[in-house]
Formats: C-alpha cells, sequence, structure tokens
C-alpha cells in the first residue's frame, strides 16, 4: 500500500487467524482496512493445525496463504509485511509508525499479535518442540493417543495437566526437571494411577531430526521416550505497545480488555486472540476475529451515522 495519508478504518496488528478473520469481515463490510504482519507465526515450527471443520490437519503456513490469497478479492484489504514499532492517539485518530518508514492513519485499531514462546532451558528442546513435544493436547493429543509420554513442567497447574494428559494415554511418566511442586494429595493421587515422576533436573533430550528418542539426566539415568507434552512454554506478549498505550496485563499475561469481544479502556482500541487470552487456538482465534469485525462495524455504522445527523443539523440543505 503506498498512499500511506488514506485514513484507513481499521489497522490491524497482526496476520495470524484472528487479524486476518476479522480482516475479511470488515473488508466485506466495505471497510478500508491495512493488515501489518511480522510474518513471524508462533506456530511455524507446527507441522499440523487441528481442530478446525474443513481445515483440520492442514498447515498453518498453507492456512495462512489460503487465507491470503482468498483476500485478494476484497482491493479495499490490504497486507503488509512489516513492524509496528509505535502507535499514537492524535485528536482521535491512531497513528500506527512501522519499521519500515511507514505511517498508517486509521479510526480504530485491533491488535491481534499474539504470544511468543520462549521455552525452558533444556538441552534438545527447541530441537523436538513441534515435532514430538507439545503444548497442546486439543491441538495434537489424538496423534499420540495410547502411546507413552512424558509430562515436563513443574508449577501449581502440573496435577491439573497430567489429568488432561491422561484422558489421552494412561502411560505417563512426570518429569519435573527438580523437585516437584505436587502436594502430597496429588502425588498420592498419581501413584494410584501408576504415573511415575522423576525429579532429577534433565541433561539433555536426545532425538533424530526431531523426533525424541531418549531423555538423559543429570545423574546419568536415561529413559526411552518417543513423545510428550510441554507445561509452559514461557509465552510472553510478542509486542508491547498496547501497555505503553496504557492497557495493563492480567496475571496470565493477557492484556486485559472491558469486554469477552476485546474491547479496551480506549476507546476504538480492542485486543483479540492469544493477546488477549494467552491461548486461543486456531478456531478460537478465527471466532474472536469474526466477531470483533462485526461489532466494530457496527460501531463504526453507528459514529457515521450520527455523525451525518449532526451535520445535516447544523447545516440544513446541504445534507
Amino acid at each position: 500500500m503506498k498512499d500511506t495519508n488514506v485514513l484507513m478504518d481499521v489497522v490491524i496488528v497482526g496476520g495470524g487467524p484472528a487479524g486476518l478473520s476479522a480482516a475479511l469481515l470488515l473488508g466485506r463490510s466495505c471497510r478500508l482496512v491495512v493488515v501489518i504482519d511480522e510474518g513471524k507465526a508462533r506456530n511455524s515450527v507446527t507441522y499440523e493445525s487441528h481442530g478446525y471443520l474443513t481445515r483440520d490437519g492442514v498447515k498453518p503456513s498453507d492456512f495462512k496463504e489460503i487465507a491470503i490469497a482468498q483476500m485478494k478479492a476484497y482491493t479495499n484489504v490490504h497486507i503488509e509485511q512489516d513492524v509496528v514499532e509505535q502507535v499514537k492517539q492524535e485528536q482521535g485518530i491512531f497513528r500506527t509508525l512501522t519499521r519500515g518508514g511507514h505511517t498508517f492513519s486509521s479510526k480504530k485499531i485491533i491488535f491481534a499479535t499474539g504470544m511468543k514462546d520462549h521455552l525452558p532451558s533444556i538441552p534438545g528442546l527447541t530441537e523436538v518442540y513441534g515435532t514430538s513435544v507439545f503444548p497442546c493436547p486439543y491441538c495434537d493429543g489424538w496423534e499420540r493417543r495410547n502411546e507413552p509420554l512424558a509430562v515436563i513442567g513443574n508449577d501449581e497447574r502440573l496435577f491439573h495437566f497430567v489429568k488432561m494428559i491422561y484422558s489421552w494415554s494412561k502411560d505417563l511418566i512426570v518429569l519435573t526437571n527438580g523437585p516437584s511442586t505436587i502436594t502430597g494429595e496429588e502425588r498420592r493421587e498419581m501413584e494410584a494411577h501408576h504415573i511415575k515422576m522423576i525429579e532429577t533436573e534433565i541433561l539433555i533430550l536426545k532425538s533424530n531430526e526431531g523426533k525424541l528418542d531418549e531423555i538423559v539426566f543429570s545423574d546419568g539415568q536415561s529413559i526411552p521416550c518417543k513423545g510428550g507434552f510441554l507445561l509452559d512454554t514461557g509465552a510472553k506478549q510478542a509486542t508491547l505497545i498496547p501497555s505503553t498505550m496504557g492497557i495493563p496485563m492480567n496475571e496470565t499475561g493477557g492484556y486485559v480488555t472491558t469486554s469477552d469481544y476485546g474491547h479496551t479502556a480506549i476507546e476504538g482500541v480492542y485486543i483479540i486472540g492469544d493477546a488477549k487470552n494467552s491461548f486461543t487456538g486456531v478456531v478460537g482465534a478465527a471466532r474472536e476475529g469474526y466477531y470483533i469485525g462485526e461489532l466494530m462495524n457496527k460501531d463504526l455504522i453507528e459514529e457515521e451515522w450520527d455523525a451525518h445527523r449532526t451535520h445535516a443539523n447544523r447545516h440544513p440543505g446541504l445534507s
């Protein structure tokens, strides 16, 4: 998009399922929209996405390519590969400045920037993450059902996470990579379900082309292992720009919104997807994008209608 002097209806920061879904609905509502996306998706390590009707098993990059190709039918929607570095609000208009030196002006702005993972510093984890060790059983549990699995993690959520993974496979071993936070009662319940726990520090995850083979511990012992689930990926906000605008984060690291649909305390600023929820999933993110697109268009309709009525009252005969 060459002409950045045009006042857009909406700037969308982030081109994942949430941002593109919002862009599609707003585009079909005859709105001028620009999507600014860095092109470094959180799920780029994922081979398949699941749980989305008609797209179950699709590769995330293919999903995005299909979405962008379909968006080309809407000449009022522009997609820019760039990085947003600053957003200013001046007299009710948002000025979005990018690393590429562009400034986009808009009536409203959506942050659909998601989260970025910061994996635990376990040697070998990066090599298997997304291939044989995963964060979400709803995304990858079916493919690992009934297999012997390692559950890696250690905080107050661990026991609940173990119970969840147990519904996909009863053959579990829990690796806390140090003294566990599991309570005595939780430990007894796990033992009653024949779930073993190892608290020794993990030395390395050995693998071949991303496929986990063996887990070696600091005391020299090792266990064969072909797959597992990671409790905590260290996910953090992909951008802190909303916080510089005065939007706080909640205790789970998601930005605080004033409604389930992404409205914030700043009029005209919306946050959707993982940036709001920490983890949404493809179908959940797309759903939020659709809903916020619809609500935002309704807001714009009311604002334009009222503005025309005010103008007509002040200048009778000119409307």
